[in-house]
């Protein structure tokens, strides 16, 4: 089952509830913990564990070769991302645009836009007992979060089967990054918090999943900070609060220190343990309808 932890915007707890839930659930069972958040991935700040892998990942590119050229435009016309364009007599290509799909290379009918392997990022795996931890981030300058995401989720799926619960911790926001870290998920969970901010963001981050008709409930992060606006909220859109985690200092103190939380503050286990029991549930719903 893949569980995808993802929020509206930034700050709201999703690294925090995400390394917790993965290292209480890795007590019983094998787990998978995957940072998407490519662009400053930061959960292995909370997980002590070995690494055991790691390697480049590319993404590809064309690159023009003048001697097979014809200027015939044909690359500029097809390319949605204006990412390779004819200016004059030469061909320019722009790697922080392109998304490597292909349609200038393949259409070119000179073949003079091979595609070439670009590093974008690196992967890293750790491994601690029952614990698998996967990371990988983006080069300096590298733009695009997508590929990167795209190649991390095709790792967990080509390295653990189905039988493994996989915890993916998104980047913030509604973007494409979000999009693409969440779009295979069985199930989304979206952290918030009880302030205007995080309720107009929470909007946004329910429109999107609704659109993706993927199946999602809230966590309520910091609960006490704010108003109950959030609460409301959820209820007039008969949206599920799983659990609500209490904004405490002694909390912030653990998490600043680089400590998982729930080993020693009661109120973060009741929560890890609440979301595990929903996830079991959901999951043995999953398994029955498909028998």
């Amino acid at each position: 089952m893949k569980i995808a932890i993802a929020s509206g915007k930034g700050g709201t707890g999703k690294t925090t509830l995400s390394t917790n839930l993965a290292s209480y659930i890795a007590e019983s069972r094998i787990c998978v913990l995957s940072d998407l958040d490519v662009e400053e991935p930061n959960s292995g700040l909370f997980i002590k564990a070995e690494l055991i892998h790691k390697e480049d990942k590319f993404k590809m590119i064309p690159e023009w070769e003048k001697s097979k050229c014809e200027l015939c435009g044909n690359c500029q016309a097809v390319c949605n991302f204006n990412a390779v364009l004819k200016m004059g007599k030469m061909i320019m290509v722009f790697p922080e645009l392109c998304h490597g799909c292909y349609a200038c290379s393949e259409l070119c009918p000179t073949d003079s836009l091979p595609m070439k392997q670009k590093k974008m990022g690196e992967l890293k795996s750790y491994k601690n007992g029952n614990l698998n931890f996967i990371e990988s981030k983006l080069i300096i300058g590298e733009e695009q979060a997508v590929p990167l995401i795209k190649q991390t989720i095709a790792y967990v799926d080509d390295n653990f089967g189905e039988d493994v619960i996989k915890i993916f911790d998104s980047p913030p926001g509604t973007s494409c990054p979000v999009i693409e870290a969440t779009r295979d998920a069985d199930f989304v969970i979206l952290v918030t918090e009880p302030t205007p901010f995080g309720l107009h963001d929470l909007k946004l981050a329910v429109e999107t999943v609704k659109q993706m008709r993927i199946p999602f409930g809230v966590v309520i992060n910091r609960h006490g900070i704010g108003n109950d606006s959030v609460e409301l909220y959820c209820k007039e859109e008969n949206i599920a609060i799983i659990t609500t985690i209490p904004n405490d200092r002694l909390i912030a103190e653990t998490y600043s220190q680089g400590k998982l939380l729930y080993p020693t503050i009661p109120s973060v286990k009741e929560a890890v343990i609440s979301i595990s029991e929903y996830i079991e549930n959901i999951n043995s719903q999953k398994e029955g309808e498909t028998k």
